[in-house]
């Protein structure tokens, strides 16, 4: 099971500056750690992007969500990381455990050169790339990221295994290819229009998101996913209802081929809620355990 979360690549439309564009992005970031998100996608709004589109958006939450110890051989210089200081930390909790000695600890490495023999040089932010050996099941190519297992840092112990990269992966995507995945789960379209998130129905909610996995999307500052979508917010609320409460049938698609359109802020008192927040709020309540 999986969790992906979406959101379009007119995500900092409403940003005044570059700083403040990097500043927002740094939530988006912060929320899919926070909850566990093992994918961060970017979908196209051309039609939305103002003066920062998604190769901005992308880089940034990229840069994000590398380790700090590999952001300088990943990234080097750019103009999109002006301001990639004012980033919060992540503290991804496969990455702080890193800095332990004891066995089992994760690091992300990026590989600097292949060799003879089966080996490889990676740079995984110890005093030096390390040579490591590459498991029969891999193959792997110069430059790029792999997962290295650290069992001892004095003297350095190590080995590249064939596991996910620790943290979550940021990707540009088709939302309709995102939504297809096999391992897409419940698939979530927020929006102040879907069906409001009650007590009552968060048990069936959590069960689905627990028992499937969940892919959410999100849209933008004044521009929700139904206008992203052109989809007729009249076509949203009766098509989600059983669906939200785990009633009928599971798999019937709500508009734009999504599983339900829920409203995780059903009592908002602002007219329109920022992305950031609106990924706190309902990666909050969909990701609750029993």
């Amino acid at each position: 099971m999986t969790r992906s979360v979406l959101v379009p690549s007119s995500l900092v439309r409403e940003a005044e500056d570059k700083r403040e564009a990097t500043r927002k992005l740094g939530y988006v970031a912060r929320a899919a750690a926070v909850f566990r998100a093992d994918r961060l996608g970017i979908f196209d709004d051309s039609d939305g992007e103002r003066r920062w589109g998604g190769g901005f958006v992308e880089t940034v939450l990229r840069y994000a969500a590398t380790p700090p110890y590999l952001r300088k051989e990943a990234f080097g210089t750019r103009d999109e990381l002006e301001y990639a200081g004012i980033l919060p930390p992540l503290r991804v909790s496969a990455w702080t455990g890193s800095e332990s000695s004891g066995s089992g600890s994760l690091r992300q490495g990026i590989v600097t050169q292949v060799g003879s023999e089966g080996r490889v040089r990676v740079n995984c932010g110890l005093q030096h790339p390390i040579s490591l050996h590459v498991p029969p099941s891999m193959a792997v190519e110069e430059g790029e990221r792999v997962t290295i297992r650290v069992s001892s840092r004095r003297p350095v112990r190590a080995k590249l295994v064939d596991e996910p990269l620790p943290g979550f992966v940021v990707t540009r995507t088709n939302l309709r290819d995102a939504l297809d995945r096999p391992d897409a789960g419940f698939r979530v379209a927020t929006s102040r229009h879907g069906t409001p998130v009650t007590v009552s129905s968060l048990a069936g909610l959590v069960e689905r998101v627990a028992a499937d996995g969940l892919t959410v999307a999100f849209g933008a500052p004044g521009r929700g996913l139904p206008d992203i979508l052109d989809v007729d917010v009249r076509d949203i609320g009766a098509a989600t209802g059983s669906a939200t409460a785990g009633e009928g049938d599971p798999t019937t698609d709500a508009p734009a081929g999504f599983d339900a359109w829920l409203n995780t802020i059903p009592d908002q008192g602002s007219e329109t809620v920022r992305t950031e927040v609106a990924m706190f709020a309902s990666l909050g309540c969909l990701t609750l355990t029993e």
